[in-house]
This record gives structure tokens, sequence and C-alpha cells, in this order.
């Protein structure tokens, strides 16, 4: 094993120099994805948490230059999910082993906090043994006291870049980057398992930006970190920018592994949509989370934050068969279970 990658196992910590030489070579790829993928099994063995993920609502009211939901795009179709229609997901994840679902939604207004709190009250009581995971953006610390006293588990939040200006080039003038992380330190001091995650190949995006990225997690310390390539979306200002690269974002999967060896790491959706086996590579380069989609078909598509989205015609159960086979594929097993992170107090 290469000194760079022993130094890395062993103080799970590098010089930014060094990083900079990790992210900018495939010369110590083969290895760091293997070491990887031996950190994550004497965590976890082999086995993969399933999260059932639910859209529910295309409405938001904020501009980030890089989505396709954008309150901009007035070629966006809108849509949100009733209370009951969110239930009768849940009932379907259930009976296909989901023990985690994911509520997932643009800053719509129309959700408010009494209405959040309801419907994490009905599936915590119509599902007692499953974790609710929120995924719903930047709102008051009262209102995420609010949905963790309602029954809220897990709160995903992506910071989605901590260089300060590479943050103003991909957000509007209203979005504060200092608000974005307050609302994470918020998140952890009331006490759930928060979340957070970067684009990889975003505009403007250099070395030293993913370098922020890292240390700034190493400062919140995380219990999941979702990363994904950014890819385009034909009716946002970026439309005209390649998107991510897949080896730099399994690249960058592999490293946080080895900087937080129990952390909940996904093989996204994006990465999936990027190449066929996006998933499966994803899981080889450390990762132990993946995230199938419970929403209704008709709304699959109108959920578009990227062009070309995976998995937007299948039903559920189709979608939970073809994943535990490519996962089987990969070496590994989807586990029924609510998949907290290991030693999380």
């Amino acid at each position: 094993m290469s000194k760079l990658i022993e130094q890395l196992r062993e103080k799970k910590n590098l010089t930014d120099g060094q990083l900079k030489e990790l992210i900018e070579t495939d010369v110590y790829d083969k290895e760091l994805f293997a070491s990887a993928v031996d950190i994550r099994e004497k965590a976890y063995g082999k086995d993969v948490y399933i999260r059932g993920l639910i859209e529910i609502s295309s409405y938001c009211k904020n501009d980030c230059y890089y989505c396709g939901i954008r309150k901009s795009n007035d070629k966006a179709q809108r849509y949100r999910l009733s209370r009951e229609e969110i239930l009768e997901c849940c009932v379907t994840g259930y009976d296909l082993g989901f023990r985690t679902f994911v509520l997932q939604g643009g800053e719509d207004p129309y959700f408010t906090d009494e209405r959040i709190c309801g419907i994490i009250s009905e599936i915590k009581e119509k599902f007692p043994g499953c974790a609710v995971t929120l995924s719903l953006g930047e709102k008051s610390r009262e209102s995420y006291q609010q949905y963790f006293d309602a029954g809220a588990d897990r709160y995903l939040l992506r910071h989605e870049t901590a260089g300060a200006d590479h943050y103003k080039k991909l957000h509007p003038e209203d979005l504060s980057q200092e608000h974005r992380m307050q609302c994470l330190q918020d998140l952890k001091e009331i006490g759930y398992q928060v979340g957070s995650g970067f684009m990889v190949g975003s505009p403007y995006q250099k070395t030293e930006d993913l370098i922020s990225d890292l240390r700034f997690l190493q400062e919140l310390q995380p219990d999941m970190i979702g990363i994904g390539p950014f890819i385009t979306h034909q009716d946002t200002p970026f439309r005209e920018f390649t998107s991510g690269e897949l080896t730099l974002c399994l690249r960058m999967v592999a490293i946080l592994r080895h900087l937080f060896p129990e952390v909940l790491l996904p093989a996204t959706t994006a990465l999936g949509t990027i190449h066929p086996n996006g998933r499966e590579l994803g899981l080889l380069a450390g990762a132990n989370v993946v995230m199938p989609n419970l929403s209704p078909v008709g709304v699959r598509e109108k959920y578009s934050l990227y062009d070309n989205k995976i998995c937007t015609g299948e039903e559920a159960a189709e979608c939970r068969g073809c994943l535990e086979n490519r996962v089987a594929s990969a070496g590994f097993q989807i586990v029924v279970d609510r998949g907290d992170r290991k030693n999380f107090k």
C-alpha cells in the first residue's frame, strides 16, 4: 500500500497538499477504492441499507442556478402529494422491506410546520419501527425542533459547496451560506442524525473547493454524507456547462469513507444517471446506502432536479427488485433495517 493511502487510513486525515494530489490523479484509485471497501466492511459488513425516497413537492421558493425545480423555471411541471398519497407510498414501501422513509421536496410554503408534523406523526404511528428522514431545505430552528418532537429521526441538508466565493456563483443573493451552515448546526444540536454533502464537478468548482468541502464536513461531523455529480438541466442558467465526472465522484466517495469510517454514505441516483453501473461503482468505492424511489410513478418525471434521471417509469417493486440484483452483483446485500449510523448516540 502506498504511503499516502496508508497515512489516510491511519490518521483519517491528510494535509491540503496531499488531498489535492489524491483528488487530481488516478494513480491511487485502485488501492483507494479497495481500502474504502475494507473500511466500510469493518463497520457495516456487506450490508447495504435502503431508504424509500418520497418526493413530496416540486414547488420551490428558491432560485438556485443549477436546479430544475427552481422557481423561475416556468417549464417545470409542478405537483404536491397529498397526505394520503404520502402514506400510501409508505404502505407500499413497508411491504417491500423499507424501514426508512425519506420525505424530500423543494422549499414549498404549502407544507407548513403543522402539515409536516401531522404527516410525520402519522407515519411513526402506523410504522412504529421505521425511521423518518426529512430533506425539505432551510427552516427555522423552531421548525426543526417541531419536526423532531413529532418523531423525525434524520435530516438531510446538503451544503452543496463550502467555498464562500463558489457558493455565490451557484446561488442568488437572497440565499446565504452562513444561514445554511447555521441550519446544519441547529439540526445537530437538536439531536437529529444529520446529513450534509456536496456536488462534484459543479460550475466554477476547483480542487480547493472540494478540499473546503472535506474540511467543513470534518468540523460538522455529520452522520450521513450525500454527494453526487453535478448534472445539467436544460431549463437552468447552467444548461451549457458539462456535467460532473464519474471517476472524480467515486474518488470523493472513497476519500469520505476514509475520513468518516462509520458515516452513512449513499450511492446516489445521480451516480446511476451518469453511468449505467454508477450505483454499483459507488458501493465499490465505499458507499453503503441506496435510495430507490417510492414516489408515485405519475409524478417522478416532474421532480426533475437534473436531466435524464433514472427509474422514473418503474413501479416501486420493480425498482426494489432491480436494485437488489444490482447490489448483489457488486458483492453486497440489501438488508431490512432502519440503518442508523453505527454508534449514533
